[in-house]
């Protein structure tokens, strides 16, 4: 039922906090309780704007845990899909959302617990193949510094649509919009287990498209991992620069 703040649509519209509102759903960003204006107006006007984005080939959708995003479903908007590092990165943030530490720890974890959930999950060799790709050998120093260089651009970027925010010091505040990462395997009676599998196989999914990822995310392999590899450490052997992923 449509609420008494807006009668029609163009009561939302005319809403001071719908203009930047209405972008930040168009990037590809995701909304949740702690974005209390933005929450509330989308809950109050979720009639008038269903119809509104159902215009430009996209649904407005609300998750029973707690957040919205657009869902692109033409050609009108973009639809970008998230690079496989931070696909990655997702999936791990979403495994340590699921932990039952989480509600102890009001979504709080560190960066540190990041990698080490990707480690543990996908063991060294294959999270430094997966994050630093492009070389027949490195030096361990380098390529762990690359790895972590990657994961916090990964994390960086998820926090910019909304997944979860960037703390001072090593905090990340965890957000509902990471269950997006979990849909492949909920239902299943132990969807931690089942997503740290897929994580382990290397397997990316998510339902439907997790936003507008930043233009140069997938470019992101072609760039310099450390100022010191830039020289080339000793006996280091390069590969020819392919396309990105």
């Amino acid at each position: 039922m449509t609420r008494s703040g807006y009668a029609q649509l163009q009561d939302v519209i005319l809403d001071p906090d719908f203009p930047e509102l209405d972008l930040a759903l168009r990037r590809g960003r995701h909304v949740d309780r702690d974005d209390v204006a933005w929450y509330a107006l989308l809950g109050d006007a979720q009639d008038h704007l269903e119809a509104f984005y159902r215009r430009y080939g996209c649904e407005l959708i609300h998750k029973p845990d707690g957040y919205f995003y657009l869902l692109p479903t033409g050609d009108k908007l973009s639809r970008r899909q998230l690079a496989p590092g931070d696909m990655l990165v997702g999936q791990a943030l979403a495994l340590l959302y699921l932990h039952p530490s989480t509600v102890e720890r009001a979504g709080l974890h560190t960066h540190e617990e990041l990698i080490a959930q990707l480690a543990a999950v996908m063991g060294s060799d294959a999270l430094i193949r997966a994050f630093h790709p492009k070389k027949r050998r490195h030096d361990e120093r380098v390529a762990q510094k690359a790895v972590r260089s990657r994961i916090g651009e990964a994390v960086r970027r998820l926090a910019g649509l909304g997944f979860l925010d960037v703390l001072d010091g090593d905090e990340l505040r965890l957000r509902p919009a990471l269950l997006r990462f979990a849909e492949p395997v909920r239902g299943l009676s132990e969807p931690a287990e089942a997503l740290a599998q897929l994580v382990a196989r290397g397997e990316i999914a998510l339902a439907g498209e997790a936003g507008e990822a930043d233009d140069t995310a997938a470019a992101d392999d072609d760039a310099t991992d450390d100022p010191d590899d830039a020289a080339g450490d000793p006996g280091d052997e390069r590969e020819p620069d392919g396309d990105a992923p």
